[in-house]
């Protein structure tokens, strides 16, 4: 053992004095980094020069720190985030740096703005904007070329959507709408068609802030389309950004939760797909708070695992500003400090007390909010009323909903969506039977309250897509699907009721 490691320890100290050294065939990469930035700061310049009315000094002083400061920027960032995955991922410092260069080119583009695009803030945010996200892209390829989990995640999120994308504006152009009049999000029908239902709620408190039934929206994801939207000028487009993006980060969380608990990339994948393709995983990318509550509960959770409560509480403060069910991930993380105290003691259950008191901080600011703007810190129960919801036990959800079956045709539209909310009820509640047999506690409990609290509302409606954050379901199908059998039979199942339900939330046909 010694002898093996002798050469390492010699070679070392060698390391350690090149380790901050430009490799001779990163130069091409540093003079592309610098001339992006460069770029960066020509467009910085220019806007200020449109719009900010300098005057001839101050603009000349401007263009100046611009052009000495941002190249600098942009070869430091290039440099350290290359320092950074080369140490992580155990991948060479040198083709790093040579292949994490390309992620600049798309900032050369900024050049026409400058030179043929009208001068407008509008434009210069959606063009700055999409480069942006071209730049994080060939990111995160090129770190999925070095790391699983990214690769892995990546496959998932866009075989998933963008079918999605196509499938959806063609349905609402080929199909058309359902009669009636319907809320347009934007006049554009590929931006317009992620608009739909309650979609119309989220984008209002965006731009005009709570009114009336509004306040049953929890605030988070109304108030980031609110600050991105301002910045891109597009609330519309503001949301699908921070859906997707949450949607791409929630895959990530699952999958790495699933890796630590069962040690096994199949499994962790097909957590990750399963998801991605569930009949109403269509709501991941349309501009409803799915995604980003599912990437905040998955990450409390898996911070909860690791043992570091106090990120966990804060994720989960953010989920209970993001759904009233946030305020469950107080119990994976109360059961993980409880027992990471019996094995560790010390100041673990000190952290982990501090950890579930953060938990209802969101809900309790949201509350707060209510209370000093309408005098009725529970105004959002009190508004479910509009939607025909009311507390009571979860089996009066399921009689409510076979009473109603009962009283219409089989053959009307609402009596086959009350069969569907039936059906996904039945299924996650043999889930969850099941996951106590199954899965870890934390998980197990979890799964329960998450669906049995939108059950003891009176009513099914929209279970179809609650059900759709409770991951634990899905660490279930995974474990089951190492099965090449139940493996197929889960991908051909949901895969067409994926397509279904796309174009009927494309032709505004009620679905959850």
């Amino acid at each position: 053992m010694d002898v093996a490691l002798a050469p390492q320890l010699e070679e070392a100290p060698e390391q350690g004095r090149r380790v901050w050294l430009l490799p001779r065939s990163a130069r091409l990469g540093l003079a592309l980094t610098a001339a992006s930035g460069l770029t960066v700061g020509v467009f910085i310049w220019y806007l200020l020069a449109t719009h900010a009315h300098l005057g001839d000094v101050a603009s000349n002083l401007a263009l100046a720190v611009f052009v000495l400061i941002t190249p600098i920027v942009a070869a430091a960032s290039w440099y350290l985030y290359a320092r950074w995955i080369s140490w992580t991922c155990n991948v060479s410092l040198e083709e790093m740096l040579k292949a994490d260069a390309w992620s600049y080119i798309p900032f050369f583009a900024l050049w026409a703005y400058i030179i043929a695009m009208p001068a407008s803030l509008t434009a210069a945010a959606a063009l700055s904007g999409t480069l942006l996200l071209l730049s994080a892209a060939t990111k995160i390829g090129v770190l999925g070329r070095y790391y699983p989990m990214v690769h892995h995640v990546s496959v998932a999120f866009i075989a998933t959507r963008l079918p999605l994308m196509v499938i959806a504006p063609l349905a609402a152009v080929v199909i058309g709408q359902r009669q009636g009049t319907h809320f347009a999000a934007s006049h554009s029908v590929w931006l317009s068609v992620w608009g739909r239902w309650d979609a119309q709620h989220y984008l209002q408190i965006a731009t005009n802030g709570y009114s009336g039934k509004e306040m049953a929206f929890f605030p988070l994801y109304p108030w980031l389309i609110h600050v991105l939207g301002g910045a891109i000028g597009n609330h519309l487009t503001a949301g699908l950004l921070i859906s997707n993006l949450s949607f791409f980060v929630a895959l990530g969380y699952l999958y790495a939760l699933v890796r630590l608990e069962y040690g096994d990339d199949t499994i962790a994948y097909h957590a990750i797909f399963y998801t991605a393709i569930f009949p109403t995983a269509i709501f991941f990318s349309a501009v409803y708070a799915e995604s980003l509550f599912l990437a905040l509960t998955v990450a409390s959770v898996y911070y909860a695992r690791h043992g570091n409560y106090i990120t966990a509480g804060i994720f989960g403060a953010l989920a209970s500003a993001t759904r009233v069910e946030g305020i469950l991930t107080i119990i994976p993380l109360a059961y993980e400090a409880w027992s990471g105290w019996r094995e560790r003691r010390g100041t673990t259950l000190t952290r982990g007390l501090i950890g579930a008191a953060l938990v209802p901080t969101g809900l309790l600011a949201y509350m707060a909010y209510l209370g000093a703007l309408v005098g009725d810190p529970l105004n959002f129960m009190h508004v479910q009323d509009n939607w025909g919801r009311h507390l009571a036990p979860p089996w009066m959800s399921i009689i409510n909903t076979v009473h109603a079956i009962a009283q219409n045709p089989l053959a009307s539209s609402d009596s086959v969506n009350h069969m569907i909310e039936l059906a996904f009820t039945l299924l996650f509640l043999v889930l969850m039977v099941v996951a106590f047999r199954t899965l870890r506690p934390s998980y197990s409990w979890y799964f329960a309250a998450s669906l049995l609290v939108p059950m003891s509302t009176s009513s099914l409606m929209s279970m179809p897509r609650f059900v759709l954050v409770i991951f634990p379901a899905f660490m279930l199908l995974a474990v089951w699907g190492r099965n090449p059998l139940v493996n197929s039979t889960i991908v051909s199942l949901s895969l067409p009721l994926l397509g279904l339900f796309t174009v009927l939330f494309a032709c505004w046909y009620w679905l959850a």
